[in-house]
């Protein structure tokens, strides 16, 4: 069953809940930005987690659906409509064949999930069929969808029922400014004590430099402890001897403009990382936006362990109420 894209919208690409366990070989997860609303979209249509959906960024595209099958919008505040009427986001919604999704424009937040019962059915790669742009692997021929292209379907489970709808209180908000925490390292031994305390002080804007690989923000500039360069690091005062880069570390090149590496990123590199978003907030970082403001609040590593318990009890929550419907 095809998926027919009349409009591709601005940045639209096949993701699942990543590519897991090899990026000790330089290949990042990729997946969905919004995990939470990825996840909570597969539990509406009835997808078991790891099937496939669509990353909609900033304009939502335009698809015909051509026989039966259920859907669900997540994540960003990006109104979907059916032939033209707005439909309620966070819901399970029965579409007829000759039917037609389409968006209005973004109210809050950056990426909407569009679910579909049985998932989107592109090949594996690493066992994912989530797509990596960079390298051109992965979705549907490595790219974001354009014009023309048609998308199949797998087969739809019987979990899942239209008109079911996640309450209020466990969508997700989208705020304007958002607060990310993080934990301090690794290399933050290389930034002054009290240029680090001003990296939590400061009103960070995401510029139009945000995408799936990393986030820059301006709005200060970090101090490094002057030292002598060792062997096999640049003359930057940023460089360290090359080391991994977490899902979610910031480095600051330059001492300006910290960049928050994300879902497509390089796995390493020579660039101090002063602090590691942490796994809950990956969520909220990929749904910020150029112009939005973000500050960066450090926390312990039992805290963003709390962080990550809490939010796998909102998912257990989510699938509570839902099965309840």
């Amino acid at each position: 069953m095809p998926l027919n894209v009349l409009r591709p919208g601005l940045m639209t690409t096949v993701q699942d809940g990543g590519r897991i366990g090899h990026y000790h070989l330089g290949m990042p997860p990729s997946g969905a930005m919004d995990r939470y609303a990825y996840r909570v979209g597969a539990m509406l249509v009835g997808n078991a987690d790891g099937e496939a959906c669509l990353e909609c960024t900033y304009f939502g595209p335009e698809i015909e659906f051509t026989e039966p099958t259920l859907i669900a919008v997540t994540g960003a505040d990006l109104p979907a409509k059916i032939n033209g009427s707005v439909v309620d986001g966070w819901t399970a919604h029965q579409v007829k064949a000759g039917d037609v999704l389409s968006f209005e424009y973004l109210r809050g937040g950056a990426r909407a999930y569009l679910s579909v019962a049985g998932g989107i059915d592109v090949p594996t790669v690493l066992g994912s069929r989530s797509t990596y742009t960079l390298i051109g692997s992965g979705g549907l021929d490595g790219r974001p969808l354009k014009e023309g292209d048609q998308l199949k379907i797998g087969t739809p489970s019987a979990d899942a029922t239209a008109g079911a709808s996640v309450p209020e209180r466990l969508r997700t908000r989208h705020p304007a400014q958002v607060e990310l925490r993080v934990v301090v390292g690794l290399s933050s031994y290389r930034v002054q004590p009290d240029s680090l305390a001003a990296f939590f002080e400061t009103d960070w804007r995401v510029t139009p430099d945000a995408n799936r690989v990393g986030y820059r923000y301006r709005g200060g500039s970090i101090d490094f402890v002057p030292r002598t360069p060792p062997a096999g690091a640049g003359s930057d005062p940023a460089n360290v001897v090359d080391i991994g880069y977490p899902i979610g570390s910031i480095q600051v090149p330059g001492g300006s403009e910290p960049i928050a590496l994300l879902h497509d990123a390089v796995t390493g590199g020579g660039y101090a990382t002063i602090a590691t978003i942490i796994s809950a907030d990956l969520a909220a970082a990929g749904q910020s936006k150029t112009n939005d403001v973000t500050r960066f609040v450090e926390v312990t590593l039992d805290e963003a362990l709390q962080a990550r318990t809490e939010e796998s009890t909102r998912l257990s929550e989510v699938s509570k109420a839902l099965r309840e419907c």
